[in-house]
């Protein structure tokens, strides 16, 4: 957490006050949460009354594809394809296919290119397919694992153009690029506070003026009955606190960590020459803070193991299912097979990454994927 949300915080706990509550102190709580709904939706350029507070990414995902289907299907009961990128977060992923085995949803994965990138020209055929049959479209901003940049305002404009709804999940995306709710075309936005500096636990689903997704959460009509449940202002405050923060210092990190990122795919390079970076290359095109490899011969679960007895914590990126290990989905899609998507690492730059992170992680690699070689060969 950022120094400033974790102060914030720390002294909003010492409150007292549900902010549903009528009494002084259950007001004063509720002004903590409108004066951080105010901070957000300037940060991301939205309105305030399109601000719904909820428990994270993962909860607002599910609010925006459940609730959205829902709300499109009950209109019209043709509408019942969901089309999302085959890149997606399991978040979306899961749910959409909740959606396919409870609810009769005709699930639709979209294809990406070698870079993980989905083009307009094939969301378009996707949706020429059966156009009046299409519910939502979700896309999300960038990948968490290979750093992947979607151009969402071209996607978003060819769902608009057949009258889709088009969602986007953002958490990757908004502490490193310029995420704009009103100029992106989006008609939801999933956004969470930990990946900007803020404490676990908190988020927020944007929702476009007219736009109502069936609640997910039933109970004391919270957030415009769309999302029930009493709001956590301490942990709203503290988002608030860390988006102000984050937007400020966004342009200077994301170079700062550019040149970070692009030096350790270098260090990286030289000490296991024939690592693959996957994802688009260094750029415009992908997120300044990451860096994810393919090593040959390797496990990548692993690796990750023998980096993280010298201290370098770092991700697979993979989903594990009663312990067995899965590859990457990412990877997966993105036309890898299923050896180079299990011998795979994304290393992460963030605001307390340095220089010293960075050399002290090239110091380790070469050993690391050696041993990591010899007991994937045994």
């Amino acid at each position: 957490m950022l120094p400033e949300a974790i102060e914030v915080m720390t002294e909003e706990l010492a409150q007292l006050g549900n902010p549903s509550s009528l009494h002084n102190a259950g007001r004063r709580a509720r002004r903590v949460v409108e004066e951080s709904r105010e901070q957000i939706a300037e940060v991301l350029r939205a309105r305030p009354s399109e601000v719904v507070f909820t428990s994270g990414g993962t909860e607002a995902d599910n609010l925006a594809i459940k609730g959205l289907y829902w709300a499109r299907a009950g209109q019209d009961p043709h509408r019942r394809r969901l089309l999302v990128t085959s890149i997606e977060h399991h978040a979306v992923l899961d749910s959409v296919r909740w959606l396919h085995a409870h609810e009769g949803a005709d699930a639709c994965y979209l294809d990406v290119n070698g870079d993980g990138v989905l083009t307009p020209e094939a969301l378009r055929a996707a949706i020429e397919a059966d156009p009046e049959a299409v519910a939502l479209v979700s896309v999300m901003w960038a990948n968490n694992e290979v750093g992947a940049v979607q151009p969402i305002c071209e996607l978003a404009e060819v769902a608009h153009a057949y009258g889709i709804v088009f969602h986007s999940d953002a958490v990757q995306a908004a502490a490193q690029l310029p995420v704009e709710f009103a100029g992106s075309g989006a008609d939801a936005l999933t956004v969470t506070s930990h990946k900007l500096g803020g404490p676990i636990g908190v988020g927020a689903l944007l929702l476009r003026r007219g736009i109502e997704p069936v609640p997910v959460l039933h109970g004391g009509g919270q957030e415009r009955d769309v999302r029930s449940g009493t709001l956590d202002a301490p942990a709203i405050r503290a988002f608030a606190t860390a988006a102000v923060v984050s937007a400020e210092r966004r342009e200077a990190e994301a170079k700062r960590l550019s040149v970070l990122r692009d030096d350790l795919i270098r260090q990286i390079t030289e000490a296991v020459p024939d690592a693959v970076l996957n994802g688009p290359p260094p750029g415009p095109g992908r997120l300044p803070g990451n860096a994810h490899f393919s090593f040959p011969g390797c496990e990548g679960d692993a690796l990750l193991m023998l980096l993280d007895a010298k201290d370098i914590a770092c991700s697979t990126g993979s989903a594990c299912t009663a312990g067995v290990a899965q590859p990457s989905h990412v990877l997966l899609a993105m036309g890898a097979d299923e050896d180079r998507a299990r011998g795979s690492l994304r290393f992460s730059l963030g605001h307390t990454s340095t220089q010293d992170d960075v050399n002290a992680t090239a110091a380790v690699i070469g050993e690391a994927v050696e041993r990591a070689r010899r007991a994937a060969s045994r």
